[in-house]
């Protein structure tokens, strides 16, 4: 009868044991998603924080009195470059706001000056700023969805139980800029 119980007790405790094991390996993985996830926010920010030096110049050529909009944006980016080095997300949204309120006076140029928007340069950098946007809501979409995985994975039985194990928290969402 002790070797049986024994035995039962070695069997749960192993059972114990492979179901840390898988709950740790969950955790961590959902983890690293939402890391990566991250990191392509961040791609998609410093491809669009690349186009900037460019629209820049081609507006600056066409209208080169609007130094004070051109400036701003040139701050605004710095502020996003900036940004996509720390590990905060909330500031990666506040920077990435910063710029749209830079850029739409920019863009908006394109309509005072019909040479500027004429210009094939003017249009391709629109067009690039235009998918790169599309990339970036789809980044920051994937990012709130692997967000939501490590999230309720942390707040649900078992793996609530494994969670403070692993050193892994919640994660804040990624708040659009508005």
């Amino acid at each position: 009868m002790v070797s049986f119980l024994l035995a039962v007790g070695l069997a749960l405790a192993v059972l114990v044991l492979i179901g840390f094991v898988l709950g740790y390996n969950k955790i961590r993985s959902a983890d690293v998603r939402v890391s990566e996830a991250l990191s392509g926010i961040d791609v998609e920010l410093t491809r669009r924080a690349a186009l900037i030096p460019s629209l820049v110049h081609t507006v600056a050529t066409f209208a080169s009195h609007e130094k004070a909009i051109l400036d701003h944006v040139t701050d605004a980016r710095a502020a996003l470059t900036t940004a996509t080095g720390g590990s905060s997300v909330a500031e990666r949204s506040a920077a990435e706001k910063q710029l749209d309120t830079a850029l739409a006076p920019v863009l908006a140029l394109g309509q005072a000056y019909p040479a500027l928007n004429s210009s094939n340069n003017f249009l391709d950098l629109q067009r690039n700023l235009a998918d790169t946007e599309d990339k970036l809501a789809f980044a920051r979409q994937y990012y709130n969805d692997s967000v939501a995985g490590l999230n309720r994975l942390l707040t649900t039985i078992p793996w609530m139980f494994v969670g403070p194990m692993t050193g892994v928290s919640d994660k804040e969402y990624y708040q659009t800029p508005r």
